[in-house]
This record gives C-alpha cells, structure tokens and sequence, in this order.
C-alpha cells in the first residue's frame, strides 16, 4: 500500500512538472510575439510549482518574468519595473545566458521613466530610478551622476552628497569621447553612436568631416554642487574643504576655478570671488562672459572705474551685450548717491551754496556722462524699456521735459506691444 501511494505521488508530480515546463515556454513564445498579459498569465499558472523546477526551468521563468513586466519599455509602472529587475538579477544568478540583455532592457526602461518623472518634476523618483540603474550596471556611471543631479533638485542633499561621493571614490570625470559628422542634407553635426557608426555613415557618402570631440570635465559641477550642498547645510568651511580637496586632485581645471569663484560668490564674499575670477579670465581672456561677472563683482565691492573697465572689455569681445552697457550706465549713475548725501548735509551759509551748486553741476555732469551708454542700449535693443525709463528720469533731472516726454511716449509704445 505505501508503495502504490508513493508511485502516485511520483506520478503526479510528474506531471505537474510537465504542465510547468509547457507553461513556461508558452510564456517564452509569448513574449517573443509581444503579447505581455498572455506572458504573465502562463507565468502565473507555472509559479505555484516552481519550487520544483530545475535550474534551467527557473531561469527561463524569470527571463521571460522580467521581458512581460517591462513590455516594451514605455509607462511602466514602477512596481513592475522593480520587480522586472529583480527578476532578470534572478535570472541572471541562475546562469541564463541572456540575462545580460534583459539586465540592459530594464536599464533602458528604468532610464526611460527617470526622464517621464524628470518632465513631471518628480525629481525623487527620477534620481531612484537612475541609480537603480547604475546598480544593474556598475560602469553606467553617468547614470549615477544624473540621480545625484536630480537629488539636488529634490532638495534630497543627503542623497546628492552620497552618490557626489561615490562619484569621486569612482574617480568620475564624465569625459567621454563623442563621434560626430556632418550630415549632407541637413548641414547639421550629429553625434553618433559609436565610431563605427560614423565611420559607416561617412562611408555611406551621406555624412562628412567625421571628428572625435571630449566631452567637458564634470568634476568642477560635481566639486560645486557638493560645496552648495554643505552651503545649504550651513556648514561653509566643508564646502571649502572640498572644493580645496578639489582642486588638489585637478589644479588646472578652469570649470572648477569657476566653480569655486561661485561658491564665494553665494558666501557674500565678493573679494574672494572676484580675484579667483581674474584667475579664470587670465586662462580664458576671449571670454567675454567672464569678463561682464567680474564688472559685477567690481561694482559690488565699489571700484566703479575698474568695473567700467571690465564691462568696456566684455563689449569690445561681444558687442552685442546688453546688459554691459545697462550695467555701465548703472554704475555711473551710482555716483550720484554720495553727491545727494553731501548736498542734504549743507546749510544756507554763502560757501555752502557755492558748494551746493558746484555739487549740483557735478551730478548734472554724471546724467550726461550716462546717457550715450543708455542710447546704444536703445540703438541695439529699441524694445528696452529699463534704459527708456532711466533716460526718462534723467531728462526730468537735468530740466529737458521734451526730451523726457520722448522717452515716456517710448515706454508707453514698448508697453502697448509686450
């Protein structure tokens, strides 16, 4: 009697076996012709007994588990992606052979939905999203360098610190050589995929002036958003420490130096910023950017001569900068102040309206001097209406009405057309 029982239970299992096997590869059949829910539906009905299938067996049934939880890759839900992972991990553990691809698909569908959440401002999920695709692929760095990125804008600081810092252990630049060409048709430079692609489209006859081009350095970001992150912490003399620690590690990188010039820069400390940023202009002088921030600086600090200076020299690089010319003016017109203040501490004496009106004529003469720079603010930008309104209340200042109704008919006809 134990005999036949034992013989029955063999027998069964057997073919529970059998059911579990043509279950799973109606599931592989499935997911080769694209039809997801029918996947999941034969996997379901295998998973009761799978405690009982053989490697090979729980292989394939996480295979074809992780392909019909990503489907094709678009608006999966985040569970499934989840489980997908783990589930090609499984696979991959087990020693089928394509678990790498299916490792490689879950990537792209977890990159896929880190920029859905990107575009949506959900920027928490992106940068989990983006890191757990790092974690299926340790030389994708890149990825963890965007979920520090997208951390940052969560306002998740202990998150960014902790991938910044996993970043620099990793020795992470983010310098990477792209593969351009000039398409025919179009004139534009693309970046291919690799350089084999490009050699095979300009071989095509379609694309020419094939080049490789580096990438910019990431470290000065990466030194500058952990700095700003300690910054926000309150804790300033880590922020310099690393950018300091930074800077050792890269001594001629420029992109740092700025970095480093911004972070004095959120301290307050303009004095600091502006003679590192005349370190930068002196390995970039044809910046003309570079130049007009430290014509900022300059009037911060009060050295309005050397803030003309500069702003002068951006505009001879970039003629066509605007807000140099505004800024100049304003700098100008910031001398006035000291001049009103000595002018209301005078009283009626005989010398102290001889030296009301010598004033007087000295802040006539600093409208005047302003004024060609507000003009070929106008010349170059006639929809202006900051420099409009100012040469407004200048022409009102120096007694010349017409010309200030001028400049308010102006305003009002910027006005009527924004």
């Amino acid at each position: 009697m134990k005999t036949r029982i034992l013989t029955a239970v063999l027998a069964m299992f057997t073919v529970v076996a059998f059911a579990q096997k043509k279950e799973i590869r109606r599931a592989g059949k499935a997911v080769e012709k694209g039809e997801w829910q029918k996947a999941k539906d034969y996997l379901n009905e295998a998973e009761a007994e799978l405690a009982g299938a053989d490697e090979d067996e729980k292989a394939d049934y996480y295979l074809y588990k992780g392909y019909a939880l990503i489907g094709n890759g678009e608006n999966v839900p985040p569970q499934d992606l989840s489980a997908a992972t783990e589930a090609f991990k499984q696979a991959q553990q087990l020693g089928h052979d394509e678990a790498a691809q299916g490792i490689t698909a879950a990537s792209n569908a977890l990159v896929n939905a880190a920029i859905a959440d990107q575009n949506a401002k959900n920027f928490e999920g992106a940068a989990d999203k983006l890191y757990e695709s790092y974690e299926l692929n340790k030389q994708d760095t890149l990825y963890l360098y965007y979920a520090a990125s997208n951390a940052v804008n969560a306002g998740n600081y202990d998150k960014a610190l902790d991938f910044y810092e996993t970043l620099k252990d990793l020795g992470f630049s983010g310098e990477q050589t792209e593969y351009t060409a000039v398409n025919k048709e179009t004139g534009e430079t693309e970046v291919m995929t690799s350089k084999e692609q490009r050699d095979l489209f300009v071989k095509s006859g379609d694309y020419t002036d094939p080049q490789d081009r580096k990438t910019e350095s990431k470290t000065g970001e990466i030194a500058k958003n952990v700095a700003l992150i300690y910054m926000e912490k309150g804790e300033n003399e880590k922020a310099v420490a690393a950018m300091e620690d930074a800077k050792r590690e890269n001594p001629n990188d420029v992109a740092l130096l700025q970095s480093e010039a911004d972070m004095y820069y959120s301290m307050g400390d303009m004095e600091k910023y502006r003679d590192i940023m005349e370190q930068v202009v002196e390995q970039d002088p044809e910046n003309a950017v570079l130049l007009y921030n430290l014509g900022v600086s300059s009037a911060e600090l009060g050295e309005r001569d050397r803030a003309i200076e500069f702003y002068k020299k951006a505009l001879e690089l970039d003629p066509e900068m605007t807000n140099a010319r505004i800024n100049i003016a304003h700098v100008i017109l910031s001398r006035e102040q000291p001049i009103v203040e000595e002018m209301n501490t005078l009283g009626t004496s005989a010398a102290e309206n001889k030296r009301y009106d010598e004033l007087a004529e000295e802040r006539r003469s600093v409208y005047r001097d302003a004024i060609p720079h507000l003009e070929q603010v106008l010349e170059k930008n006639p929809d202006n209406v900051e420099a409009a309104r100012t040469m407004m209340n200048i022409y009102y200042q120096l007694n010349e009405p017409e010309n200030a109704e001028k400049m308010k008919q102006k305003i009002a006809e910027i006005e009527a057309q924004q």
